[in-house]
């Protein structure tokens, strides 16, 4: 990674990013499957409310607002108290993720959804296999490294493999290490930028955009923003890392 960092540029980006998180569109009933019985639904609630400890406790009511915090929680902290190994963590720190756009979160997390998660399990090829996710703007406002001029240099930003992440752990390391807020670079998916935010400070107002469906469709994955109807279809091209529109 020699001189990769030399005469790096620096981005002044204040913008919203798109996160793209699983969710589900309509909550689903916990203890429907325990009973038939409304009745033994509450009595189940009323026992889970008696003895399960608070997440949150406000100190003063009228000002804080817990519904707030769950929302900042779920759109901006969670990958910061819940470490995991990806492009740029080994997993020894918190690393969150956005897009540019709408349509470049979907080719990067559909990515992940099939080919990481689905086809180790091998259900990658199986219809109507469904997955529900939400989507959240959140502003960034932050002097962020800018890695897209370097990407001709330095290709492994952007090379689809998981193989190359041993590469990209260092370069999020020595970030990690320096303290700086995060990065800009190119998907490894499609022509979209992405962004690693490395610090949590410089994230903000998380509000909600919409609701996502994706449903295994042969080789393709459908997605839907509205029930029943197409926005999206999208299937691996050439190399079996990349997706591209049918």
């Amino acid at each position: 990674m020699d001189g990769l960092f030399e005469n790096i540029m620096l981005a002044d980006f204040h913008d919203d990013i798109h996160r793209n998180i699983v969710s589900l569109r309509e909550s689903q009933h916990m203890y429907d499957d325990l009973s038939d019985s409304p009745v033994g639904w509450q009595a189940a609630i009323d026992l889970e409310l008696a003895t399960k400890p608070h997440t949150y406790m406000s100190n003063q009511a009228i000002i804080d607002r817990p519904f707030e915090e769950a929302v900042y929680d779920e759109a901006i902290n969670h990958p910061f108290g819940k470490w995991s190994k990806t492009r740029f963590s080994d997993g020894s720190y918190g690393v969150w993720y956005g897009a540019d756009s709408l349509e470049t979160s979907i080719y990067e997390t559909v990515y992940h959804w099939r080919t990481k998660l689905l086809e180790d399990a091998e259900w990658h090829t199986i219809d109507g296999i469904i997955i529900e996710r939400k989507i959240y703007l959140v502003r960034c406002d932050a002097g962020l490294l800018n890695f897209i001029p370097k990407l001709e240099t330095f290709p492994v930003l952007v090379d689809p493999s998981v193989a190359c992440y041993h590469l990209t752990h260092r370069i999020g390391s020595r970030i990690h290490h320096d303290g700086h807020p995060g990065l800009i670079s190119r998907s490894a998916r499609c022509e979209g930028n992405i962004y690693a935010i490395f610090k949590p400070q410089v994230l903000s107002n998380p509000r909600h955009c919409c609701y996502l469906t994706y449903r295994i469709e042969g080789n393709s994955v459908a997605v839907e923003r509205q029930p029943g109807k197409l926005f999206l279809k999208i299937h691996p091209s050439g190399h079996d890392s990349l997706f591209q529109l049918s």
